[in-house]
C-alpha cells in the first residue's frame, strides 16, 4: 500500500478536492484505492458515497475512528489521506509514520502563506520529514494566474525549501464535479484536459515517491 497525506492547517486550503482528485486519478488507473478522511466535515466521504456505483469507486474509510491504523482493509493499493483541519505534525505523527508523500495545498494569500509557515515547521520535527525521508510538496490552490498576487504568491513559495509541485488554477468546475463524486480525470474534453495539465506536475512527482 502506498499512502499519500493530503494536509494543511489552514481550513479552506483545498484539502479533499486534492485528495479526492488524486484519488479518482489512482482509481482510474486501476488501482484499489481508499481515502481516510479525517476531516470532521467528511467531504471526501460524501464524494466517495456519490461514486459507490461507479466502476472506478473510492472507498472512504473513518480517519476519525479511534485505532483506525488497526483496521485497514486488506488489498488497498493506494490509501489518500485527508488530514482533519488544523491537525499539525504532532497530531498527524500516526500517517506521517506510513506515509510515502506528503501534498500541502497553499491558497494565494498572505494569511494562508503565513499560516503554512508554522505548519510545515511542525512537520520537520517528524524524524522522517527532518531526515528527508518523506517528501513534501507544496500545491498552489484555486490560483488566478493571470492577477499579480497569484503570481507573488507562488513566487514567494518558489523559495521556500520544499518543491511547489503544481499550480492549480481557480475554477467552479471542481465544485460542480465534487458534487457528482467526479473529478477532472472522468472526463476528456478539451477544456477538462487543460486542468488536467495542471495536475501533471504533481503525478510526475507522486510517481518518484509511490
Amino acid at each position: 500500500m502506498r499512502t499519500i497525506l493530503v494536509a494543511s492547517s489552514k481550513g479552506g486550503a483545498g484539502k479533499s478536492t486534492v485528495a479526492t482528485n488524486l484519488a479518482a486519478h489512482f482509481a482510474l488507473e486501476g488501482k484499489a484505492t481508499a481515502i481516510l478522511d479525517a476531516d470532521k466535515q467528511k467531504s471526501s466521504t460524501h464524494w466517495c458515497e456519490k461514486r459507490a456505483q461507479m466502476a472506478s469507486a473510492v472507498l472512504p474509510l473513518d480517519g476519525c475512528r479511534r485505532n483506525w491504523d488497526k483496521h485497514l482493509p486488506e488489498g488497498i493499493q493506494r490509501l489518500v489521506v485527508d488530514a482533519a483541519a488544523g491537525a499539525m505534525g504532532p497530531d498527524l505523527t500516526a500517517v506521517l509514520d506510513i506515509a510515502d508523500a506528503v501534498v500541502v495545498p497553499v491558497l494565494p494569500s498572505a494569511i494562508d502563506i503565513e499560516a503554512t509557515v508554522p505548519f510545515l515547521d511542525s512537520l520537520v520535527a517528524h524524524p522522517r520529514v527532518k531526515k528527508g525521508k518523506l517528501p513534501v510538496g507544496l500545491v498552489g490552490n484555486r490560483l488566478k494566474p493571470w492577477t499579480s498576487a497569484s503570481q507573488q504568491a507562488m513566487e514567494q513559495l518558489q523559495a521556500w525549501p520544499y518543491p511547489l509541485v503544481a499550480q492549480l488554477r481557480d475554477t467552479q468546475a471542481y465544485v460542480l464535479l465534487a458534487g457528482l463524486g467526479k473529478s477532472v480525470f472522468d472526463y476528456h474534453s478539451e477544456q477538462v484536459r487543460s486542468h488536467q495539465d495542471d495536475w501533471a506536475p504533481l503525478l510526475k512527482w507522486l510517481k518518484k515517491s509511490l
